[in-house]
């Protein structure tokens, strides 16, 4: 019989945000997949668990997917944490979860903080709907056009965060005016261009 892969959402900055569920999951598993092992282990030390530990980040991801495949496969539990908040979100949790599918390995989500949940929340916009935009790739081209496409967003009259105004106003010509005509009276936008120091604020 096949094990089982469990995606753990670790704090995002207080450790008592962690859930008793995780917290048990952690401790029962036969192997912890963590994006840094070296970040996870005070999570591991404080929390007084024992459970081994391997990599598994952006560089080996499809590499150790198999070796993980394998692992449950033969019947081990594998508890999947990244370094902070929910893994799957921004990071290559994704692709191990999409592999485990197609293999037929059940996958189980425990949920738990999550850094663009946590900061819609706090952000003051309407929560009703809403449009996450994870990094954006290295290519110029490839940010261009997606930089592009949230302008649009913009155009449809979508209020913006000041991380992602600026990041627009970064790489988008004329961006700026467009969003200033656009929005002008948005109290997210309003008051973002009054300072003259230049950004890389991430989008």
């Amino acid at each position: 019989m096949s094990g089982k892969l469990y995606l753990c959402a670790t704090p995002i900055g207080n450790l008592e945000d962690i859930t008793l569920r995780v917290l048990r999951v952690l401790k029962e598993v036969d192997l912890i997949a963590a994006e840094d092992t070296r970040n996870s282990i005070k999570l591991l030390n404080h929390f007084d668990i024992k459970t081994p530990m391997t990599s598994y980040h952006e560089y080996n991801k499809m590499e150790k997917a198999y070796t993980l495949i394998e692992k449950m496969q033969e019947g081990l539990n594998v508890a999947l944490i990244t370094d902070a908040g929910t893994p799957g979100i921004s990071d290559p949790g994704e692709v191990l979860a999409a592999m485990c599918y197609d293999a037929g390995i059940e996958v189980t989500s425990l949920p738990g903080p999550a850094a663009c949940i946590t900061a819609l929340t706090l952000s003051g916009l309407s929560t009703r709907r809403f449009a996450f935009e994870a990094f954006l790739p290295p290519d110029k081209k490839e940010r261009k056009a997606i930089l592009e496409e949230l302008k649009s967003l913009v155009d449809a009259g979508a209020e913006l965060s000041q991380e992602t105004i600026l990041g627009l106003a970064s790489f988008v010509p004329d961006v700026q005016a467009e969003l200033k005509r656009v929005n002008a009276e948005s109290p997210t936008v309003k008051g973002v261009f009054d300072s003259d120091e230049e950004t890389d604020a991430e989008v």
